[in-house]
């Protein structure tokens, strides 16, 4: 969710939207939208109301699991926006407005990136020690989840950079060494994996004491799954670079706090790595599919950043099967998939802000 500076007139609501709001004594309040991002689902400032009115019409399922997850985080003593009223059939709800203090604008006016990733590795360990983190019926990151998500390399990825790959024995092939690598993780679901936990979706509300202090957005598809996969989507993020050694501090700090049946850092470092390159090599897929099906060209800025960390998460993880494999079937595929990408002046890409 980021924010944008136009006005948002009223006929450009949705067209349950006025009634809605009249409802709950809010007709006629001044709006502000937001730029849409890679979702379907739209905000709107209610101005002066201190909240946000949110559509998710195309994803009735997903404005669901919002209002059930939003409401188990802030059970826990985490900060998601409060629901204060909600319309099932329409899939509008009057959410609590966090403001504009984004982790990535707060980053780029300067403020202290080690404190305000040590904020989010500690909400993270928060989560992860509390009894009842995974306490809600969410689906499971199970084999064949891991499996499909890792399907959209197979049918965007690999043929963008190979385009007369034979993609059936490609995905095949994909699929059985993944099946194989994914053993560790496969049938972990200690927590509640929030999935897009990176600096787009963390604010900081300086208002608030402890883990409350970070504000938690987007986790309407939030899944049972191993403690580390959000982890890595903090601290190796597609869209920025962070600061040196910066990482390295903040696994520490996890490691040195994390729960006992995590069994040790080397442990939760290897399990670390495996999800890496998992979500590395999704994230690829996805950026090609959002330029070349959905009109989004934007995120393949992002592309050699990606590119850079699915190669060192593959080392890490020791995936040399995995790796040579694509050094076989996808010849010069780093290459060709770098000279996909937009040229850029920003190390971090384009903003969403």
């Amino acid at each position: 969710m980021t924010l944008a500076v136009p006005p948002f007139t009223a006929d450009m609501l949705p067209a349950p939207a006025p009634a809605f709001l009249a409802q709950h004594g809010l007709g006629g309040v001044a709006t502000q939208g937001f730029v849409a991002d890679a979702s379907s689902r739209s905000y709107v400032r209610l101005i002066g109301a201190q909240a946000l009115l949110m559509d998710d019409r195309h994803d009735p399922a997903g404005f669901t699991a919002y209002l059930a997850i939003s409401d188990h985080l802030n059970r826990l003593g985490l900060s998601a926006p409060r629901v204060r009223a909600a319309d099932r059939d329409t899939c509008l709800a009057l959410v609590e407005d966090f403001g504009d203090a984004t982790y990535a604008r707060c980053l780029a006016e300067g403020q202290d990136e080690a404190a305000l990733y040590g904020l989010a590795v500690d909400t993270l360990l928060h989560l992860h020690h509390a009894r009842e983190g995974a306490a809600l019926d969410r689906p499971r990151y199970d084999l064949g989840v891991h499996l499909d998500e890792l399907s959209v390399f197979s049918q965007w990825f690999a043929p963008a950079v190979c385009p007369d790959i034979n993609l059936p024995a490609f995905g095949a092939e994909f699929r059985r060494l993944w099946t194989k690598a994914l053993t560790p993780v496969a049938s972990r679901h200690e927590t509640l994996v929030l999935r897009d936990f990176h600096i787009d979706n963390l604010m900081l509300l300086p208002g608030r004491h402890g883990v409350a202090r970070c504000g938690l957005l987007d986790f309407q598809d939030a899944i049972l799954g191993p403690c580390e996969y959000d982890l890595v989507s903090l601290l190796q993020d597609a869209r920025r670079d962070l600061g040196p050694g910066l990482e390295e501090a903040m696994l520490d700090r996890y490691c040195a706090e994390a729960p006992a049946h995590l069994g040790g850092a080397e442990a939760i470092r290897q399990r670390y790595a495996l999800l890496g390159a998992q979500r590395h090599a999704r994230i690829l897929g996805v950026f090609l599919r959002l330029d070349r099906r959905d009109g989004k060209p934007r995120y393949m800025a992002f592309l050699p950043r990606v590119l850079a960390q699915f190669r060192a998460a593959m080392t890490a993880a020791g995936l040399t099967e995995i790796a040579g494999f694509l050094d076989t079937a996808l010849p010069g595929w780093t290459d060709r998939a770098a000279r996909l990408a937009p040229v850029t002046l920003d190390p971090n890409g384009p903003s969403d802000d």
